[in-house]
This record gives structure tokens, sequence and C-alpha cells, in this order.
């Protein structure tokens, strides 16, 4: 039977408040003004500023096929609480987070191949199985010495702290804010922040940034356990380098960014590697993961007499060693957007419109004997702001989507249809978001069945902010195609989710 009373149930009991997601891990929410309500006032220069946040979600998942146990619900929550002082050459910060799971199913593993029915019996499968998963651990603690990026000169931040590529500069315009958010940033380095956990980084990072010009950021760090085990104090025998220089540029009829970039990551963990080779195969492969990405964005907005035209451009090469074999993979993306009416005066109109279509493409592997993984590998991302249902990710898919989003002062409303297929039919259906414990790899591969179509997946989700309170509905169906179908034969895969956040200051 459906636990959705349940989870409704628990959320009124909570409250319905909740959460600890900023614009970067709801990327639902378009690039608004803030409300009078929801806007802070300024803390002194120099002042110690407490902060609090809560977030609750309860996920009604029915996973593909017949089977009673993918029908499921449960509740997540994370506070986090914490202190920052920000002086002009020097600032710091520390967090705490407490995840807790309630209702979790015991049931929602199947055999191999067929593996975890949706995230429910993921968390299920990372936390201690004997009662409800709940912790306490530092979320972030860290110093930064110099001016902050957004004051321009040199900055350098060390300790634990929350990292997303491509989120290196926050444009002006708001339009180049949102794509950036929604389109650019976690593509390949981010917090998980969906998760009812995240992810953070251990390590340092070093900015310079020259105010019209460019910015340069560069990082070194392990990635922290989390994700889906509440157990996040730990960080893992994983080494993460990034480096990126990002431009800005503006001119009478719209502005842009570029960016380039380089990631360097290196999994020393003696974990089974997840690829389209025979089981006993990578068992055997003791070797370290090295896989160097090598990548760029662009991104324009035009003015035009009829609203804003945006281009947005992405994509990445890889080489390295995957284990015993040599890396060679690809991937990018091409999307176009328009907001008619968005050049008319502030106030002339109430409901924005913004239509998007969109192309990706993540490589795969056509030959699992031979000593090449032309898999992408998507490292350490924040999946599901790419997969909005996240039972698939960036590697080894070609992803055909459009979009609409109606943004009004309080109210945000966004549907998607995506076709999803597999680039390679020899390769796998991927699902996962990188390392996040020491005794798994990161990433589930399900095997073709010799097939390419995955599904085509609808969802509809709806955000109302009411000052520092922001109540969130999302609802999503996948039509299984014939991969799908080879594993869990029966139907569609639906989720539901209702959440709620509530953020001070």
């Amino acid at each position: 039977m459906s636990r959705l009373p349940l989870v409704i149930g628990a959320l009124l009991k909570l409250g319905l408040v909740g959460t600890l997601a900023t614009p970067l891990v709801a990327p639902q929410l378009a690039a608004q003004p803030p409300t009078p309500a929801a806007t802070p006032a300024p803390a002194a220069a120099g002042a110690i500023v407490p902060s609090a946040s809560l977030r609750v979600r309860g996920e009604q998942w029915d996973w593909f096929g017949s089977d009673p146990a993918g029908s499921y619900g449960f509740v997540g929550a994370l506070l986090r609480v914490g202190l920052s002082q920000a002086r002009p050459t020097t600032s710091w910060n520390i967090e705490l987070a407490a995840p807790a799971l309630l209702g979790l199913p015991n049931d929602a593993i199947a055999p191999p191949p067929r593996g975890q029915l949706g995230l429910g019996g993921t968390y299920y499968a990372a936390n201690d199985q004997a009662g409800p998963p709940a912790s306490v651990f530092v979320k972030q603690a860290w110093v930064r010495l110099g001016r902050p990026p957004s004051r321009g000169g040199h900055a350098l931040r060390v300790g634990r702290f929350e990292f997303a590529d491509g989120s290196e500069m926050t444009p002006r315009a708001a339009t180049l804010a949102a794509l950036k958010r929604d389109r650019v940033a976690h593509r390949l380095l981010g917090t998980f922040g969906w998760s009812h956990v995240g992810r953070s980084l251990d390590g340092a990072q070093y900015s310079f940034d020259i105010p019209g010009r460019v910015n340069v950021t560069a990082l070194g760090a392990l990635p922290t356990r989390g994700v889906f085990d509440v157990r996040g104090m730990s960080s893992l025998d994983v080494r993460v380098g990034y480096a990126a220089a990002t431009k800005a540029f503006a001119w009478d009829g719209g502005s842009g960014e570029w960016r380039l970039f380089a990631l360097a990551y290196q999994d020393g963990r003696t974990v089974v590697k997840t690829d389209n080779r025979l089981l006993a195969t990578r068992q055997a492969d003791v070797e370290d993961v090295r896989v160097g990405t090598l990548g760029a964005h662009y991104l324009n907005v035009m003015r035009t007499p009829a609203g804003e035209v945006d281009l947005l451009l992405w994509g990445a090469v890889q080489g390295g060693d995957w284990g015993e074999l040599t890396q060679r993979s690809s991937a990018g993306a091409a999307e176009i957007g328009f907001q008619p009416g968005s050049t008319r005066p502030p106030g002339s109109i109430r409901v924005q419109p913004w239509i998007r279509a969109g192309y990706f493409r993540g490589s795969g592997d056509d030959d699992p004997t031979d000593a090449r993984n032309r898999t992408f590998f998507q490292v350490l991302p924040t999946p599901r702001i790419y997969a909005r249902m996240p039972f698939y990710n960036l590697m080894n898919l070609e992803d055909v989507f459009g979009s609409l989003s109606l943004r009004a002062a309080r109210v945000t409303l966004r549907a998607e249809v995506h076709e999803l297929r597999l680039a390679k039919s020899a390769d796998l259906w991927y699902q996962g978001g990188g390392a996040f414990e020491p005794q798994t790899f990161g990433y589930a591969g399900r095997p073709s069945g010799g097939s390419r179509g995955l599904a085509t997946l609808v969802d509809v989700g709806a955000d109302v902010r009411l000052g520092a309170l922001t109540l969130s509905a999302f609802a999503a169906n996948a039509s299984e195609r014939a991969v799908i179908r080879n594993l869990f034969p029966g139907g569609a895969g639906r989720l539901l989710y209702l959440e709620a956040e509530i953020r001070r200051p």
C-alpha cells in the first residue's frame, strides 16, 4: 500500500517547515528579485551572524514495473545551524548539519541487475538498517584570507566548504544568473544538495578576481562522506583538483559569459568500478581511477523587441586511466531559450514565461572487451539538477528536452519533457552522482538488453515563496522504453514530493 498519507501526515506534524535549499539546490526556482519580507536586514560590518535552516521533504516513489516493493513513501529532514563573520580581508564560517530519515522502506532492493528501487532503497542501503538514520556533523568550517571574489583581489579559503563548478561568478543580469544556476553549475562538481545529507569538500580554494575582466579560481580537495549516508563527518580517499577562468561580457544588445575549466580526479579506494565489463574483470582491476577533464561553457543573452533570447553551449573531453583501461570520453550540450516580453519596462508584465529547448549527449562505450573506456564520467555532480526525477544521469545518455516556466512575484511554475535514450546500446544505464562512502563506487549501472530507448519523462513543479518560508511540490511520470522494460516490466515510474523550507537570516 502506498505510504503517501503517512508522508503527508508527518509533514503536517512537523509544521510544514523545512529546507536549507539555496537557489543552487532548488533548480526549479528561476531568478527572481527577493520580496521585501524575504530580505534580511544587513548585518553590521564585522558582526558575528548566526544562521539556521530546516528542510523537510516527503517523497512518494513508484518505481518502474509492478513490484509492490517499489511503491513507498518516506520523509527526510535536514537542519543546519551556523555562525559566520565577514571582515574586509578575513572571514570565517562554522556550520553543523543534522540529517534524519523516517520511514525508509526495508524491501526496496531487488537482486542484481535490478538493484535499488528508487532512492528510498538507496538511503536504506547506505545507512544503519537497525533504526531511523540520523546524525550530527560539521558541514562547513573554513577561514578565508583576502577579499572575496565579489570584491576583487586575491582570496584563499581553507577548511571544509561547499563548492559547485560553474558558480565562480554570479552575473548581475537575472537571465544569466538563472542559466548558470540551473543549466551550468553542478554538472561535474557539486554539493548534491537535493539529497538529505549533501556533500562538502575538505581542502583549499584560491580565487583572483578583476571586476569587469576575469575571475580565476583553483581548488584542491577531498570530498566528504554523505549524500545518501547520514554519517557525513569524514572525508574519502578521493582527490579532486579544479581550475577555471571565467569572463563576463556585455554590449548594447545583451550580455554573456564564457568559462574555460580543467578538472582532475583520482579515486584510490579499493572498490569495484561501475562500467560495462564483466564482473570478474572489474573485480580483478584494482588500479586507481585517474581522469582529467577539459571543458568550456558559453552563454549569450540577446535583447530583441519581442523579448530575450538566450543561447547556452557546454562541452567537455576526458582522458586518463579508468583503472587498467584508457579513458577517452566526451559530452556536450546546446540549448536555446526565449522569454517573450521580458524586455518591457519592469512591472508591465505580471507573469514571465520562459520557453527552452536543448540537446545533451554524454558518450558511451561500444566495446566492453577492448582497452578503452569511452563512457563519459560525471565525476562528483549534483545529478538532480539535470535529472529532476533522478533515475538517470549524464553518462551514456542522449537527452532531447523542452521546458516551460512561468514566473511571478512569489510563485514559479515549471514543466519539462525529456526524451531519453542511451548513447550506446553496448553500455549500461547509469544512475548516481559519484563517491559518497568508502565501500561503494558511487554509480550504479544496469544492462541495456541491447536497446537504447530509456524513457519519456514529463514533470511539473511549483514553488511558493512566503517570506522566509518556501513551499514546493513536484510530480513526475516516466514512461518506460525498451531498456527499462527489459528489467522492470509492468508500468511507468513516478515521483511525487512535497517540501517546505525555512531559512534564517
